[in-house]
């Protein structure tokens, strides 16, 4: 059974940082591509970053560019998302997801893990 299982989140002032993590397990994902994305409240859900595990190639949305940082550590098996100068427009849950295909579409992603949720106050 594939798991991904996200942790990290919390409440944040802006300007201030926080390291997400997602502990991958279940099969290998040499092959994959891992994602976040978020959603906020009424708004569709939207890429952030992506980290392709075999080359670690990283690719990142306009909107976090600069800012947040992807990274993923093999022995653990986790991937994590370093987000830093955090904005309230940053609030939403985040979400991690694994991909055999990559990219930006959330529908390209096969499996998703629970969520965290990330607020940022101004």
């Amino acid at each position: 059974q594939v798991l991904l299982v996200e942790s990290g989140g919390g409440l944040v002032q802006a300007g201030g940082s926080l390291r997400l993590s997602c502990a991958a397990s279940g099969r290998t994902f040499s092959n994959y591509a891992m994602g976040w994305f978020r959603q906020a409240p009424g708004k569709e859900r939207e890429f952030v970053s992506a980290i392709r595990w075999s080359t670690g190639n990283t690719y990142y949305a306009d909107s976090v560019k600069g800012r947040f940082t992807i990274s993923r550590d093999d022995a653990k098996n986790t991937v994590y998302l370093q987000m830093n100068i955090l904005k309230p427009e940053d609030t939403a849950v985040y979400y991690c997801a694994a991909s055999l295909a990559g990219g930006w579409a959330p529908e390209n992603y096969d499996y998703w893990g629970q969520g965290t949720q990330v607020t940022v106050s101004s």
